[in-house]
């Protein structure tokens, strides 16, 4: 019977491709940022077992409700590791995360990450917790947990992927959804920063069928491609929060208020997908493409793989990353108070009863991921 090998030295964790040590490195080099977004509430420092997070300030509340979203970054972290630049990954990963929570009215009180790396290099983890802290930070949001874990052998060594959850509180009365939104509403489009984190998929599939390098200079962009397409997710939570706020969906009585009705954060699946997933089955809303003017690289994307346009609509934000609904008395002031704030908005078009589609009508779209609810009609052609 063969032997098994003998070795003259027994195996490590770190022969086997685990640096705890790096680990530890990389925790005291992130630490100082994920301290900075800790708020009233937040229990312990860093480094511990479990986030804590007094809630007891929740009893002023009548009737809470908790809301909590998970999410990652998807394929473009292949840019940022192609382009060795990681401290704006953090953005993409807490716009996808928090963003869907504040699409119901919530607050987001904490928010934990998890990044999974083929190898610890502590000045990479650390810029990319970093990244996630200030963006932590712009939202309203703390950080109050994470995990770093190094897969040698099924990562590479250079490879890493980033995940997140993420929890909101709201008052049962003041949450936002297809059951507030009303014939007449109007529909207002908040500016996107480019791609976000969704698509990229098809946008890393166009850019190698055409040969396009990442350093590549591109006139319409007046940056480089990697640039471009490395331009961080904007996180809109402060924005959206402030809006809803400023204009509550209930009045002084309680009653239903002349405010913000909802929220539609636009992420995989286009801009109609995500907004009919707000709207309540009978109405529909009426978006005109004309209101607004499509960004220089998804105009970039379709023309080089020549890309249907229903499949970038299906696919990418083209230029709307969040869009709110509105009664119509404050759909002016309401655009004014996000264009003060710095969100680019414009009226995207109207909420009116539903009329029956033609058959395949690729502008049409009813219900979506599994939300079996409103519409969304696409009208015009894209300024």
């Amino acid at each position: 019977m063969a032997q098994p090998h003998q070795t003259t030295a027994g195996l490590t964790y770190a022969s086997a491709g685990v640096d705890v040590e790096a680990g530890d490195r990389a925790v005291e080099l992130m630490k100082e940022a994920v301290r900075e977004t800790h708020k009233q509430g937040v229990v312990g420092g860093v480094g511990g077992f479990a986030g804590l997070f007094d809630v007891s300030a929740l009893t002023a509340y009548s009737k809470p409700y908790l809301a909590t979203s998970t999410d990652g970054v998807g394929t473009k972290v292949a840019i940022a590791q192609a382009l060795d630049v990681h401290d704006t990954i953090g953005y993409d990963l807490v716009g996808m995360v928090v963003d869907d929570i504040v699409v119901v009215g919530a607050e987001p009180l904490y928010m934990t990450d998890y990044i999974a790396c083929g190898r610890v290099v502590p000045e990479r983890i650390a810029d990319i917790v970093r990244g996630i802290a200030s963006a932590c930070s712009a939202a309203g949001t703390a950080l109050v947990g994470g995990e770093t874990a190094e897969h040698p052998g099924l990562l590479g060594e250079h490879e890493y992927d980033v995940a997140g959850a993420a929890t909101g509180i709201v008052e049962a009365d003041q949450l936002l959804g297809p059951e507030r939104v009303r014939e007449g509403d109007v529909v207002i489009g908040m500016a996107s920063s480019g791609i976000h984190s969704n698509g990229y998929s098809l946008v890393r599939k166009v850019i190698n069928m055409a040969g396009w390098s990442l350093d590549r200079e591109v006139s319409e962009f007046g940056r480089t491609l990697g640039e471009e397409l490395l331009e961080p997710t904007r996180v809109y939570a402060a924005d959206v929060l402030d809006l809803a706020r400023t204009f509550p969906v209930l009045g002084d009585d309680g009653a239903q208020g002349h405010g913000v009705r909802g929220f539609s954060h636009v992420t995989g699946g286009g801009l109609a997908a995500n907004l009919a997933r707000v709207l309540p089955r009978g109405l529909e809303a009426r978006i005109d493409r004309s209101s607004w003017e499509i960004p220089a690289i998804f105009r970039v994307i379709g023309e080089l793989g020549k890309v249907p346009e229903p499949d970038l609509e299906r696919t990418l934000n083209l230029g709307v990353g969040m869009v709110a609904i509105v009664d119509p008395s404050v759909a002016d002031a309401a655009v004014r108070h996000l264009n003060d704030r710095g969100s680019n908005a414009w009226v995207l078009g109207t909420v009116a009863r539903a009329d029956a589609p033609a058959d395949q009508d690729p502008d049409y779209v009813q219900g979506a991921k599994g939300v079996d609810g409103g519409a969304v009609r696409m009208v015009g052609s894209y300024a």
